[in-house]
């Protein structure tokens, strides 16, 4: 064979083979679709979330595992919303077909249990519970003890409640009394990021979260006013519009200790900007007290950053452990500003913790599950909801 034919036979085309799918005639299955019911200020930037920002990235993540997410932002104070704003979640219910798939966020659907539960009769409903609604900080008691009452009317009239940690579902089977069944978790994913750099190895804290009482920022101020003889800078990413009461008192509070050029309110940022200051930080500091999970957490923990924390709810479980059985954080009581601060001391005088917890961190990082498993996970009980006319008989 010439040149000339070699060369032309490696221009001759070859028409593309069918695959074992097409010769078998599969066609592709087509996209199933759920409608979530989310809240409206769920893209808003002045008030970023752990909850918001889970339920934007699932709606992007569940066509990959065969879902297709209508979303239905609900304008609203949720969960205590105006009568327009119940008008608005009612229509959106009713307006769906018999048997349509519905997954509610469960601020938006636990304290509404009139408008809900007659639709679980003929929706396929599952209401993801971000926090139980009774478990936010600083509810006057009697409110706390009406919206307990009203989501457990609502958790027990769907067939899938989905919660996102382990310890979230043994709080809603033990306190709502649910059928362990029916509940499942999908614990929220972490995009792996760049090593953050830190700052000098040590002294640049970080602390996100939005600022309100649940998260209880007023305790890193009393721990950081006990160590002020440490170089420590301190951050504070998060909104500032939940509670300006709150706010209002925290600012207080950071000048009665002198510390406004060393403690710093930022508040919320997103994108470049929460990456930059991820970037810089050294140790993740949060001082909540109550959390299902902890998604500031493991955004940390994905750019290698050791965390100091609360142990309540879920949070031992998003700090959990490197593939080597190294702990990735400190855990400290919750209501005890002075361990917070004795962690700051071991942090800051002990080189060997810090290097330990910097190779654990860097450990976790790697093991950390993506959102696609949540999708995954979502998908899954989508997927098993029984038809609403056989659950009616």
């Amino acid at each position: 064979m010439t040149e000339t034919t070699v060369a032309k036979a490696r221009l001759t085309y070859v028409p593309a083979q069918p695959t074992a799918s097409e010769r078998a005639g599969i066609v592709p299955m087509s996209l199933r679709t759920v409608h979530f019911v989310m809240p409206g200020g769920v893209d808003d930037p002045a008030a970023p979330s752990g909850g918001n920002a889970y339920d934007r990235r699932v709606c992007l993540d569940l066509p990959g595992f065969g879902w297709q997410a209508v979303r239905h932002a609900v304008p609203g104070s949720w969960p205590r919303p105006a009568r327009a704003d119940r008008d608005v979640l009612a229509r959106t219910l009713r307006e769906l077909p018999d048997d349509t798939v519905v997954l509610l966020d469960g601020l938006v659907a636990c304290g509404v249990p009139e408008i809900v539960v007659p639709e679980a009769e003929r929706l396929r409903l599952a209401v993801l519970v971000h926090l139980p609604l009774g478990d936010e900080t600083g509810l006057d008691p009697l409110v706390a003890a009406d919206l307990d009452a009203r989501e457990r009317a609502v958790l027990r009239a769907v067939p899938a409640v989905i919660a996102t940690s382990d310890w979230a579902v043994r709080r809603l089977v033990s306190h709502h009394g649910l059928a362990p069944e029916r509940v499942h978790v999908a614990a929220p994913g972490a995009d792996i990021a760049p090593l953050a750099p830190g700052t000098d190895g040590v002294s640049r804290l970080l602390c996100v979260a939005a600022v309100t009482p649940r998260k209880g920022q007023h305790r890193l101020v009393e721990a950081l006013a006990a160590v002020t003889d440490l170089p420590w800078t301190c951050d504070c990413v998060g909104g500032l519009t939940g509670d300006p009461e709150y706010v209002a008192h925290l600012r207080g509070l950071i000048r009665e200790h002198g510390l406004q050029d060393r403690l710093r309110l930022v508040g919320p940022q997103a994108g470049a900007a929460l990456d930059a200051s991820y970037a810089t930080a050294d140790l993740m500091v949060l001082t909540s007290y109550a959390e299902t999970y902890g998604m500031a957490v493991t955004e940390a923990l994905a750019r290698g950053v050791p965390v100091l924390a609360t142990d309540v709810g879920g949070v031992p479980e998003a700090v959990g452990r490197a593939p080597d059985g190294g702990v990735p954080g400190i855990l400290v009581p919750p209501e005890d500003p002075a361990a917070f601060a004795a962690e700051l001391r071991g942090w800051f005088g002990e080189p060997d913790v810090r290097r330990r917890l910097k190779a654990a961190a860097r450990g976790r990082r790697a093991a950390l599950d993506g959102w696609a498993t949540t999708a995954r996970s979502l998908a899954g009980v989508l997927g098993r909801l029984p038809q609403a006319q056989g659950r009616a008989a």
